[in-house]
C-alpha cells in the first residue's frame, strides 16, 4: 500500500542530518528547532516592526506575513519528512515570491504587454498556479527551481546598483550577497556533500543554511523596498539605516524617507 501523504518520512527528501536522533517525534532535531528557524520566526517580525515603527512607508504586510508561514511550514516539514510538509515549505515559498514580485517588482522592467500593476497581479497570480501544479509533477526539483530565483533577484539588485550612487546601498547589497552566497553553499553542500559531513559527524549545513538565507533576507527586504521607492515615490528621497546603531554588530536595517529641498 502508498504510504499516507501525511506520514512521517514519506516526502521524496530527506536531508543529511540523521533522524529521530535527538528525539522520537523529531525527524531532523537542528533542522526543525529554533536555531536553525529562529529566521523567519523572530527575525521576519522583527524587520517588520522596525518598518513599522521607523518609516513612513506603507508596508506590505503580505509579504512578511508569508514569512512567517514559510518558516511554520519549514518547522512542519522538518519535524515530520512528510510529503505533505515538503510540499508546504516549497510552496510557502514560491507564494512569498510571489507576493513580493507583484507588489515590489518595478513597473519599469513589466513585459511590454503588460500596462498596469493591476495586469501585473493577474500575470503573476496565473504564473503562480501554473507553477503550483507543476510543483506536484517532480517535487525533487522544486527546491532547485526555487534557489534559481536567487540569480533572477540578484541580476536586478544588479541593474538598480549601477544607477544608484549611494555607497550605503551599495555596501548594504554587498552584505546581502555574501550572507546569500554562504547560504547556497552551505545548502549545496548539504545535498551534494552529505558522504562527507556524515564521515566526519557535522551533517548540519541545511540547519546553516536556515539562518544565513534569513539573515540575507534581513537585508534583502530593506533594499527592494529602497528601489520601490525610488518608482512609486519620486518626491521623496529613501534613506537606509540601521537599528538600534550603526555602531552595533548586529544591526537591523531599514528604510527611512526624507522630502527633498524644492528648488526654487
Amino acid at each position: 500500500t502508498m504510504p499516507s501523504i501525511f506520514s512521517y518520512q514519506s516526502a521524496e527528501v530527506d536531508w543529511c542530518e540523521s533522524n529521530f536522533v535527538r528525539s522520537a517525534v523529531i525527524a531532523e532535531y537542528y533542522n526543525t528547532d529554533g536555531t536553525s528557524l529562529f529566521s523567519f520566526l523572530l527575525l521576519a517580525p522583527l524587520n517588520f516592526l522596525v518598518l513599522e515603527a521607523f518609516s513612513e512607508l506603507q508596508v506590505n504586510h503580505g509579504t512578511f506575513v508569508s514569512f512567517l508561514l514559510a518558516g511554520a511550514f519549514s518547522m512542519y516539514f522538518h519535524m515530520t519528512l512528510s510529503y505533505v510538509g515538503q510540499l508546504l515549505d516549497e510552496l510557502s515559498i514560491l507564494w512569498t515570491l510571489a507576493v513580493a514580485y507583484s507588489f515590489w517588482y518595478p513597473q519599469a522592467y513589466f513585459p511590454k504587454c503588460i500596462k498596469t500593476r493591476r495586469h501585473f497581479f493577474w500575470l503573476t497570480g496565473i504564473t503562480t498556479v501554473i507553477s503550483t501544479l507543476m510543483s506536484f509533477v517532480k517535487p525533487t526539483l522544486n527546491a532547485y527551481a526555487l534557489n534559481c530565483i536567487a540569480f533572477h533577484l540578484l541580476y536586478m539588485t544588479w541593474r538598480e546598483l549601477k544607477k544608484c550612487n549611494d555607497k550605503r546601498v551599495h555596501r548594504m547589497a554587498a552584505v546581502m550577497v555574501m550572507w546569500w552566497a554562504l547560504a547556497i553553499t552551505s545548502w549545496i553542500s548539504d545535498r551534494w556533500l552529505c558522504w562527507l559531513w556524515q564521515a566526519i559527524n557535522f551533517p548540519y549545513f541545511h540547519s546553516f543554511w536556515h539562518v544565513l538565507i534569513a539573515l540575507s533576507l534581513l537585508y534583502c527586504c530593506p533594499l527592494v523596498i529602497y528601489f520601490d521607492v525610488s518608482y512609486e515615490m519620486p518626491s521623496f528621497k529613501p534613506k537606509l539605516e540601521y537599528w538600534p546603531s550603526d555602531s552595533w554588530p548586529v544591526v537591523v536595517p531599514y528604510v527611512t524617507l526624507e522630502e527633498p529641498h524644492k528648488q526654487c
